[in-house]
């Protein structure tokens, strides 16, 4: 894998690369819809990745045909004017190994591949964002992936080991949390003020990447009602509250703790861009009750900017032109803003 970035090239848009996601679930009608809407994805240098098979039958299952510029390399991309997407094709899997809605080893490598592939010219310069259609992480697992999602794949892969934690965004709103996919029971022993620290920065900094100049940023309680100045739990007063306290003397200016069940009430209101929350389903279920279909997930942590849609492959709906487009598309737009500021950033590193 490549270390050592390239001389970035003079461009006015961002370069993101998008791949069709596991090959027997909705993804490839997703990306054929999000490439069909021409007032979308004029935001930037895109370039598709992936089977040429798959490309046609996304785009008949979508019933759209969308007109692209088949490249051999993601070099050639640089090289060449903005216009209609470029289209990277990839030989990851054969369509008779591939059936459809069913997770299988075949589906899994071909995912790993292409992500490979794309997070390979992320880390060489070639591109600047990665958007990818839902994976099935079963399918995943079968190929061989020893970890327990994509986030610690691209960790892995890209020699990350710094703190890492995936957002959630309906575009004005943000959340991340403390722990992820552990058990309920487990919940406490990952409420430190350490990670929380490093999950307010994460949060915020991405923020800052994504647009939102001061970013307002929320601190929910584990406990219910926050605890109750320690009545009903210790957490919020010997572990949140001084968490929180130290990320405003480092410089971030988040504000807390407060109940989780009301939490999201302020920022639904519009008073705060992000809430960090102290496990996953407290702040999911709130997330996904006001805004399911336009949900994304950032990947966080990581030296490059990695989005997609919140919800799955969807195999119960794969192949019926079903699949709603519309967190897709809001993943583009992030990946969009997020790699312009990659893309400005890695100008500044290597002006003379």
């Amino acid at each position: 894998m490549p270390t050592v970035e390239t001389p970035l090239k003079v461009s006015q848009k961002p370069t993101v690369a998008l791949t069709l996601g596991d090959p027997a679930g909705i993804g490839p009608e997703l990306m054929a819809k999000l490439l069909a809407r021409g007032d979308v994805v004029q935001r930037a240098k895109v370039v598709l990745v992936g089977d040429a098979w798959l490309w046609e039958e996304g785009q008949a299952i979508a019933g759209v045909t969308v007109p692209t510029r088949t490249v051999n390399s993601f070099d050639q991309v640089a090289s060449l004017p903005d216009g209609s997407p470029f289209f990277l094709p990839v030989e990851s899997a054969r369509k008779d190994q591939i059936p459809c809605a069913i997770s299988s080893a075949a589906a899994g490598a071909s995912v790993l591949k292409v992500l490979s592939m794309c997070l390979d010219a992320a880390a060489a310069g070639q591109i600047d964002a990665i958007c990818f259609a839902p994976l099935n992480k079963y399918s995943m697992k079968m190929a061989g992936m020893p970890f327990p999602d994509e986030l610690h794949f691209f960790a892995d892969y890209l020699k990350v080991s710094s703190h890492l934690g995936e957002f959630n965004s309906l575009g004005d709103l943000w959340t991340a949390r403390i722990s992820s996919h552990v058990p309920l029971k487990d919940v406490a022993l990952y409420v430190t003020k350490a990670r929380i620290l490093d999950v307010v920065k994460l949060l915020y900094d991405a923020l800052r990447m994504a647009g939102f100049e001061h970013p307002r940023v929320a601190v929910a309680g584990l406990n219910p009602h926050a605890g109750e100045g320690g009545s009903g739990g210790r957490e919020e007063v010997d572990i949140i509250a001084p968490a929180v306290s130290e990320a405003n003397a480092q410089g971030y200016p988040v504000t807390g703790l407060f109940p989780a069940d009301t939490i999201f009430l302020k920022a639904r209101d519009g008073h705060y861009d992000g809430v960090v929350t102290m496990y996953h389903d407290q702040g999911q279920i709130a997330v996904k009750l006001l805004g399911f279909e336009r949900g994304v997930t950032i990947q966080g942590g990581l030296p490059i900017p990695l989005t997609t849609s919140a919800h799955g492959s969807a195999f119960d709906i794969a192949g019926q032109n079903k699949a709603n487009v519309e967190a897709t598309v809001q993943a583009f737009l992030i990946a969009c803003r997020m790699g312009a500021a990659h893309r400005a950033n890695r100008a500044g590193r290597v002006a003379p």
